[in-house]
């Protein structure tokens, strides 16, 4: 049967869930597609043509590779197509955006053909994904006296590719659209459990918001034809929780605009806005697709007589509208002057939406044509030996005489690169930067391969120390949908450079360990910067920073970002840590300490500098990954040197351990971050370049002193579900003692996800051992779910006898040579021993029964994230530390103070006390930065 039968007959398919045919990413289908159109009588002719011309995937894709070959024997006349003429045939090569295209045009703009170089040329010069390959033949024709290679440079020098094209409109008219009360999470606009379809774009946007949103949105613009629909966050923040390119690429399917007419469901320029904005890792996928984001403040603190706000009966600042959004208001944005309107009427200055740099991302349609541009245009007059053309906007570069550095101004300013200016760099300076690390997970890794093929990069940035796809949001249930797409994205990825979760070969098993504890191992420096396709990536050595799919793919291709170097938080501790609080507390207490103090979350948006001292990188991450549910942009740890050093040699021996499994890759990029590492010890050691620390005199924007002496009770993250006020509902802000839950039912516990390390596991171990000392019986009056987040952690444990009595207690124990097909829908009163991996905190996979009460070491509060809702009662994910989840299974409640005291006598939770001493370095007059 002919894959074009095949073809035919999916789309009937997907015509039974009302979508259009899938575009075409396969050059073997596209090539009997075109033995079709070459067939005057063919009885497809009509469809293929079209499917040819609009319903190709352009970039590195294989069809791309057979549809650029066709049209050059078009346009050089060795196949006639009347429907596609030369001059067809070089507009739809303009619109394949690199790779086979690219590679296409240079052939014929470098030939002896004048009469079609020229047209050749035309079209490169409108071109920006140009890579090593294809500028090595342009220079090298250049040099040889080629002059149409000369006009292409001339033209790229100037950045004609950036210039000519349009300025946005002045004003903007939108149409409001409400899409929820409070903070929207990134599930509101692309739900976790539809990972599986995030690579077909058209059916994955059936899942933003609901069908009745949709429909709603729809209606909008059939009423108000010419305006942009703008999603609203309203009493809250956009976009929180994650990047998730999917989410925003959604919204531009619903309420964006087609990017080219001849690439199905890739839309552009979406408008989104908040109440209190955006956040800041959804801002920067806002960015990728040229869009706006909106800081409305259309929802302000009510001030009292004495001018001080005034707060309500639970110390909430009350909330008055200073103008109103309701879903169909007609608002004008005013690009030039940088306000938004109603009518006449002007309500806010959104001039942070507008700055230079982002109105350069709109103009282009997207960020990382930007980033391309300007690496052309140099190249371009490099070759050339002339200045580039001062077309884009100057990198801020703003330096404060005689003020010391943060640390993560410390990390920037090493990795800089194109930077003017001979004094340190300060926050607000917009960076380019070197990218040390880069990770891929699978629920976005399919993305990314997409956005890789679109700007036609295949092969990893030299510059990368190491890059990792991995496999643990998909490890829980090895079912027909992961089956379909994981070991497609794990080869892509393979063959692309990076060390990969499953072994295309079969050499290794799979290897589903979590994504953030792998990159948190083959971090080898705590000057690094490392990019990750999750919000968790956030290192306890290094600065990271979780991004959109086309985030990563620009930094797995180019080993660069672009960035403004954030602002920060000092978070230091006083006060003794009681022996029966887990450091989960002290993270918990950490954001309820801080909205006590500040009144607002001050960590939103910036870099929270945490000074850590002597707590190794593992459970130090327990913080740092945090940071993520606090909205802040990143976190850094500051570690003493003797604490870093044995944090390194411990990745060290897990870097080797992937390296015993078969893991390493051909250009030996494991073997490299053990040496990188052995590196970085030495300076340590010698006193060269001691830990990571920031200057005496460095300025924060805020400091938080946090009381261990307050912390006499586990503390709870509760999504308060309840609140009369829903815009409160599923924030991380209500953090509350176990005291106050009484005696509340528990329906199930999970200890797993990226928060917890090889210590939770220990505590489970010690806890049930305490009880058979006891003589207790051991029974579980809920169920219990393990889930460790790596393998190495499991076979510690197996070889130390803690995995015994794990075994010994369980009612299931994870096999991976019959990994589980489908996903549970119902749990026993016993513990679940499961594949390491995200689990439930991922929820695409296993979830609680709908209208559970959960209690979690997770991270996620989201609405029907762990926990789906019944029509009696809201789901609930409380989060806590893993002695309060193991405890409270075991009870089928909360305990109390006291059962729970007694239930951790003797173990030691964690070996966090703070630093007696100032961990802050001498300041020095500047550091030296790369003018690369």
């Amino acid at each position: 049967m002919s894959l074009y039968l095949d073809y035919l007959q999916e789309i009937e398919d997907r015509k039974g869930q009302d979508l259009h045919p899938k575009p075409i990413d396969g050059g073997e289908l596209l090539a009997e597609i075109i033995a079709q159109i070459k067939d005057a009588d063919h009885e497809h002719r009509k469809d293929s043509l079209n499917f040819f011309i609009y319903n190709t995937l352009p970039g590195t894709t294989s069809a791309a590779v057979v549809k650029a070959k066709f049209l050059k024997e078009i346009i050089l006349g060795e196949s006639v197509v009347a429907e596609i003429t030369p001059t067809f045939a070089f507009e739809l090569l303009s619109h394949m955006k690199g790779g086979p295209s690219v590679e296409v045009l240079l052939d014929i703009a470098l030939s002896d053909d004048l009469s079609i170089a020229e047209q050749a040329a035309a079209v490169l010069k409108t071109q920006v994904f140009l890579y090593e390959a294809d500028m090595e033949r342009l220079k090298t024709a250049y040099e040889a006296g080629n002059k149409i290679s000369k006009e292409i440079l001339e033209s790229y020098s100037q950045a004609e590719f950036f210039t000519k094209l349009p300025d946005i409109d002045e004003k903007i008219d939108v149409v409001t659209y409400i899409a929820g009360e409070g903070d929207i999470s990134t599930d509101l606009l692309s739900p976790g459990n539809q990972a599986h379809s995030r690579a077909d774009r058209e059916l994955h946007g059936k899942c933003m918001i609901s069908p009745e949103a949709q429909k709603e949105i729809q209606a909008l613009q059939k009423q108000h034809p010419g305006k942009k629909v703008m999603l609203i966050a309203e009493k809250g923040t956009m976009g929180v929780g994650s990047s998730r390119m999917s989410g925003v690429n959604n919204v531009a399917l619903w309420a964006g605009q087609q990017a080219s007419p001849y690439v199905p469901f890739v839309n552009f320029a979406p408008v989104v806005a908040g109440t209190n904005g955006i956040s800041p890792i959804f801002l920067t996928t806002v960015g990728v697709t040229g869009g706006i984001g909106l800081d409305l403040k259309n929802w302000v603190k009510k001030i009292d007589a004495n001018g001080k706000p005034v707060k309500d009966e639970n110390g909430d600042f009350v909330l008055e509208q200073a103008y109103s959004v309701k879903t169909g208001t007609i608002l004008t944005i005013n690009t030039k002057e940088k306000k938004l309107y109603n009518g006449d009427k002007e309500l806010v200055d959104v001039s942070d939406a507008f700055n230079a740099q982002k109105v350069e991302f709109m103009k282009a349609g997207s960020s990382y044509a930007i980033v391309f541009g300007k690496k052309l245009q140099n190249f371009a007059a490099e070759t050339l030996g002339v200045e580039p053309k001062a077309v884009y906007a100057l990198s801020k570069e703003i330096s404060h005489e005689g003020q010391g550095l943060t640390a993560v101004e410390k990390i920037f300013n090493k990795n800089a690169v194109g930077v003017k200016s001979k004094a340190a760099l300060h926050a607000g300076s917009d960076v380019r930067v070197q990218v040390n690390i880069v990770g891929s997970q699978d629920t976005t890794g399919l993305m990314t391969s997409q956005e890789l093929e679109s700007m036609a990069a295949t092969v990893i940035s030299p510059i990368v120390d190491g890059a990792y796809q991995s496999g643990c949001h998909t490890a829980s249930v090895w079912d027909s949908k992961a089956q379909a797409n994981i070991p497609k994205l794990m080869q892509f990825m393979n063959n692309f450079g990076l060390i990969t979760a499953r072994d295309p070969k079969g050499v290794y098993p799979p290897m589903t360990d979590v994504i953030h504890k792998v990159l948190n191992d083959i971090t080898v420096s705590d000057w690094a910067i490392i990019i990750g396709g999750d919000s968790h990536t956030r290192m306890s050595k290094g600065v990271a920073f979780g991004a959109d799919s086309g985030t990563v793919g620009l930094a797995l291709a180019t080993g660069e970002a672009t960035m403004p170097i954030p602002e920060s938080v000092k978070v230091t501790f006083k006060g003794t840590l009681k022996h029966h609080m887990d450091f989960r507390d002290v993270v918990h207490s950490t954001q309820a300490q801080m909205l006590k103090q500040f009144g607002d979350n001050v960590f939103q948006g910036r870099v929270i500098e945490v000074h850590i001292g002597t707590l190794l990188a593992d459970q130090a991450f327990t913080f740092t990954d945090w940071t993520a549910e606090m909205k802040a942009k990143a976190s850094i740890c500051i570690s003493q040197d003797e604490t870093l050093i044995e944090s390194l040699e411990i990745a060290k021996s897990r870097i080797q351990i992937m390296i015993d499994k078969g893991m390493e890759n051909h250009v030996q990029t494991l073997h490299g971050l053990i040496k990188l590492a052995d590196k970085r010890i030495a300076e340590i050691k010698s006193g060269e370049i001691p830990a990571l620390a920031p200057d005496s005199n460095a300025k924060y924007f805020a400091e938080v002193v946090v009381d261990l002496d307050q912390l006499d009770e586990p503390m709870i993250a509760d999504p308060d579900v309840n609140n009369d006020d829903v815009s409160k509902r599923y924030t991380h802000d209500v953090i509350r003692p176990v005291s106050f839950y009484k005696s509340k039912p528990v329906d199930l516990g999970f200890v797993g996800s990226c928060m917890v390390h090889k210590g939770d596991m220990q505590i489970i171990a010690q806890m049930l051992r305490n009880l058979e000392k006891q003589g207790k019986n051991i029974e579980f009056k809920a169920p219990l779910v393990v889930a460790p987040p790596t393998y190495n952690i499991v076979d510690e444990l197996k070889a130390e006898g803690d995995w015994d009595i794990l075994q010994k207690y369980s009612g299931f124990e994870f096999d991976d040579t019959k990994p589980k097909q489908s996903a549970r829908t119902k749990y026993e009163n016993i513990m679940y021993l499961e594949r390491p991996g995200c689990n439930l905190c991922m929820g695409n996979q296993e979830k609680a029964e709908p209208g559970d009460t959960v209690i979690a070491t997770s991270t996620r509060l989201f609405q029907g994230r762990v926990v789906a809702d019944t029509a009696e009662k809201k789901g609930e994910s409380l989060l806590g530390s893993t002695p309060v989840v193991v405890l409270s299974t075991m009870l089928g409640r909360f305990p109390t103070i006291e059962e729970y005291k007694e239930a951790v006598d003797g173990i030691k939770l964690t070996d966090f006390a703070p630093p007696l001493d100032p961990m802050t370095t001498a300041p020095v007059e500047f550091i030296p930065v790369s003018n690369v």
